[in-house]
Parts: structure tokens; sequence; C-alpha cells
């Protein structure tokens, strides 16, 4: 029997995701079901695990899919996890979800392998071999949302590292004092993140209120709590050259961060999902001159930066990628 079809459970903080794909000859799976539910409202983690695994098998009996026709079961998770045991290890966002052992869980559910990777890794995989990053044989996926985490594909196969850390760029302090992210003032994730935009905005409009000329975005302090990546943007794309300039900042600090990445790591191309992906106009012109500035030349010259191509279905094809295998 050809083993065709993929599942794929997308964990989050805010909600799980079930998704039942088929393998297409053209390489990007198709999503023949969908369904997700609040992560809290399942409860434990191992009632969470129930209810996807009840869905799955509903979604499979919908299709007339024997369980034998599955090619594989991919879980994408924030971390840390250890995908080689498949635990889940107390993910910040999961609160309760301690050592869990989703894999061995799933594989009794399941007669197919199941593979576990952090979400930032997964997100990479499924750009590698669905989206912008075809056909590389290294890059760098990049999440710039709420946090900045990365995935590192090295010569052709995913690079997790000694015990999943691989990847997490985030992390590197870019300067001695800024804003903070990863629990770091200053680090790559402080300055370009979806919460890091929010810090530099605020820094901005505090200052531009205190010199007697507030931005209309944010035209007392009291407003200061209320900007956000997305807010900032809306008022950039409307012309305000006090949030253009915040865009600008960050993007000068992604185009520092890229560098170190460049250098260390020789990369053919880098891949941006979330804010970038939306703002790249915001974010180019000041990165392309940081990175210019920063790197080698010569390897600055042979990498890529380019936007995600999988945009609001990452998480989804993230999943499926693992089921996928060959990674």
């Amino acid at each position: 029997m050809d083993k065709n079809f993929l599942l794929g459970f997308d964990i989050g903080g805010t909600k799980c995701a079930m998704i039942l794909g088929r393998s297409e000859a053209d390489g990007v799976p198709s999503i023949l079901e969908r369904r997700e539910f609040p992560t809290r409202e399942a409860g434990s983690p191992e009632a969470a695990i129930r209810r996807f695994a009840a869905a799955a098998r509903e979604a499979l009996s919908g299709h007339g899919i024997p369980g034998e026709a599955l090619r594989g079961l991919g879980v994408s998770c924030g971390g840390p996890l250890d995908s080689r045991r498949g635990v889940i290890q107390s993910p910040p966002n999961l609160p309760g979800w301690d050592e869990v052992p989703v894999k061995t869980l799933l594989e009794r559910e399941f007669p197919c392998p199941v593979r576990l990777q952090n979400d930032a890794n997964a997100g990479a995989v499924a750009e590698w071999k669905f989206g912008a990053g075809r056909g590389a044989k290294s890059l760098a996926f990049l999440t710039f949302g709420t946090g900045l985490g990365a995935g590192l594909i090295l010569d052709g196969r995913l690079y997790s590292g000694a015990c999943d850390l691989a990847g997490e760029c985030g992390h590197i302090r870019l300067a001695p004092i800024g804003p903070a992210g990863f629990g770091k003032a200053g680090s790559f994730e402080g300055f370009c993140s979806g919460g890091g935009l929010a810090q530099l905005g605020a820094l901005r409009a505090r200052e531009a209120i205190q010199q007697g000329h507030p931005a209309a975005w944010c035209p007392t302090i009291a407003g200061l709590p209320q900007i956000t990546a997305r807010t900032l943007a809306q008022a950039a794309d409307a012309g305000d050259e006090l949030a253009r300039s915040v865009y600008a900042e960050c993007g000068m600090w992604l185009g520092r961060g890229l560098a170190v990445l460049i250098d260390l790591l020789n990369l053919e191309l880098i891949v941006i999902g979330s804010i970038f992906a939306r703002s790249e106009h915001l974010l180019r012109p000041a990165m392309e001159a940081a990175i210019a500035s920063d790197a080698i030349p010569a390897a600055a010259a042979r990498c890529m930066v380019k936007p995600a191509a999988l945009g609001e279905k990452i998480g989804d094809f993230a999943a499926l990628s693992l089921a996928e295998g060959e990674f």
C-alpha cells in the first residue's frame, strides 16, 4: 500500500491544530482536513493528545483512509523539547506540559513514525521543502514574530544541535543595552521581534512626547502600552516619519544580526517570516546596509534574504513536513 497520507499536530500556547494531508506529485502536500481547538480547553497534555488522536481518527475515517496508508505523523511545538526521545519539556507558553512523551503516546495510537521538532526547526523544514527555501542546501529560517527563533538547514539536513538548541539566535547580545528579549537586554530578539518593535516604538514615542512633538499614533504617555508592531507598521505605511524610523532602526539591528549568521555559517539563503514578510519594505533598506557594512563581502554576496512563502499556513505545513520525514 502506498503511504501517501500525513498527519500533523501543531501545538501552540493558544490553540492546537490537527492537519490531515496528502503527498502530491509537485512535492507540496495538499491539506484534506484541518481542525483546531483551544489548548487549555483540553485540560491536561494527555487530554489534548487524546483529543488530537480522536480528531485524526475521525478525519481518516471520513476520508476513507486506513491507518496503514499513513507515511508519518509530525508534531510541531515550542521548545524546550527532546526531539530524539520525542518528549516535550516544559515550554514557557504551555504550563503543565512537563516531560510529556508525545512520541510514545501517539505511536500507541497510529501505525506510523512520529517525529517531534520545535516550531522554528519545523518551520525551517517546511520553508525548505515547500516554500521559499526549495532547492537550497544551506539556509536559516527566522520566525520574527512574537519572539525570534531560528531553524537551520546545513548541507541539506536539519541541524538541531546537541540538545535541540541550535538556532537560538534571538539570545545573541547585539548591544550592551536595548530592548529586552529572551530575558536579555540588547539581544537580537529584543531588537527584532514583535515585542522588541513595541519596546522600540514606546521608547521613541516617549522621547517625542517629552520633546514636545508627539506622534499622532501615540500623543500621550497613556498610549505607550498600546503600541504594537502592527500599529507601528500602519503608521509607517501612512507616511509617519517617526514610525518609519523605528522600523529602520529595527532593520539595522536585523542586518547586524544576520551578518553574524552569514559570517558564521556561510549560508546561501535566509528566510524570514511573520513581521518581515509583512513589512519587508520598511525593514529591508536598513537591513541590507547593515549586512553590507558588517558581513564578509564574499559571504554576503552569496546569501539571499527572502520573506517566508508559507504565510499563515506555516504551522500546518511545518507539522506535515515532519510527517514526511527525510530532514
